[in-house]
């Protein structure tokens, strides 16, 4: 406990399960932002989980306080508020995410009872690819369906778009609002008919009388999200920097108890007609996980568009045993 004042706070201890590209970008951008008191980093790779934590509290002067620990022994994971998964395959040039479905849910099935062992109230979000499959998988393991355990689903996906809109239509991102829903991969689906710019629905948004996203440029902008990680995958052989960062946000949402509308990946009990599949929805994000999942307006496409991507996600979960 810290006290601020007449203020008691408690302290909050963040996990990072995964030494790799992604789970360090994580954990880095969470010291850089102050998300948590405690990061502790978990990877079976004893010599590479030392380094990382070696690096990391090396630059602890320069950022919030916070306390940085790290092993190959789960236990250092205990006591968790918050763990972030991110070990698994590494997703290649040319291999879709679906391609590593079946190594990651092996994985899943094994890590997950054991990381709720030892932290039995943490909320956990999957990063690991591909997150959809992989976070059923940890709800099937498990048994928590309650939205404890969720995946980072669409988030960084809507921030790409939200980016490129921003980008095109010259203005701060921050005045941009859009989301992709569906599966974090080929079939997502962007919800055009309730992005908005300052208020503006992108659809109408025109400059000196002219519309700037027409369904050309509707549907070159949505491709570029798309494909945008294989591009990075092949420029660099991973994505990390903004996965690092959008995660954080999540993570922040939860610790915080900030009641976030993020597009998270959780098990669906209804909405839009769906059920038993994890995939992407704006929902509503706290400390109790993501748990409320938003009734947004969709067009006849989008429905579908979504239906599709949900039957994508059944399909390689029938094959997994989900």
């Amino acid at each position: 406990m810290a006290e601020t004042g007449t203020r008691i706070r408690r302290h909050t201890k963040l996990s990072v399960v995964g030494a790799g590209s992604v789970g360090t970008a994580v954990a880095y951008a969470c010291l850089l932002r102050g998300s948590a008191d405690a990061i502790a980093l978990f990877d079976t790779n004893s010599a590479k989980v030392r380094a990382e934590v070696l690096d990391l509290n090396h630059g602890t002067q320069f950022a919030p306080s916070c306390r940085i620990e790290g092993s190959d022994d789960i236990a250092v994971t205990a006591g968790s508020d918050l763990i972030v998964v991110t070990a698994g395959a590494k997703q290649h040039p040319g291999q879709s995410r679906l391609d590593l479905a079946a190594a990651n849910v092996a994985l899943t099935r094994d890590l997950t009872p054991g990381l709720l062992s030892v932290s039995p109230d943490a909320v956990i979000v999957f990063v690991s690819n591909p997150v959809d499959i992989v976070t059923r998988a940890a709800i099937a393991a498990t048994g928590v369906s309650d939205g404890r355990i969720f995946g980072s689903g669409t988030v960084l996906d809507s921030g790409r778009l939200r980016y490129l809109l921003a980008h095109r239509a010259d203005v701060a991102v921050e005045n941009v609002h859009a989301f992709v829903v569906g599966e974090h991969g080929d079939s997502e689906v962007a919800l055009w008919s309730s992005a908005t710019i300052g208020g503006v629905p992108v659809e109408s948004f025109a400059v000196d009388g002219r519309p700037v996203f027409g369904p050309d440029t509707r549907a070159e902008l949505f491709e570029e999200v798309v494909r945008s990680a294989y591009e990075i995958i092949r420029g660099k052989g991973a994505t990390n920097l903004a996965i690092g960062l959008s995660s954080a946000r999540i993570v922040e949402a939860v610790l915080r108890n900030q009641r976030r509308v993020l597009a998270v990946s959780t098990l669906q009990t209804g909405r839009h007609g769906l059920q038993d599949v994890c995939l992407s929805l704006p929902t509503v994000v706290d400390a109790r996980g993501a748990h409320t999942v938003l009734e947004v307006p969709l067009s006849p496409e989008e429905e579908a568009g979504l239906a599709t991507s949900a039957a994508t996600l059944r399909d390689v979960q029938s094959s997994l045993g989900l």
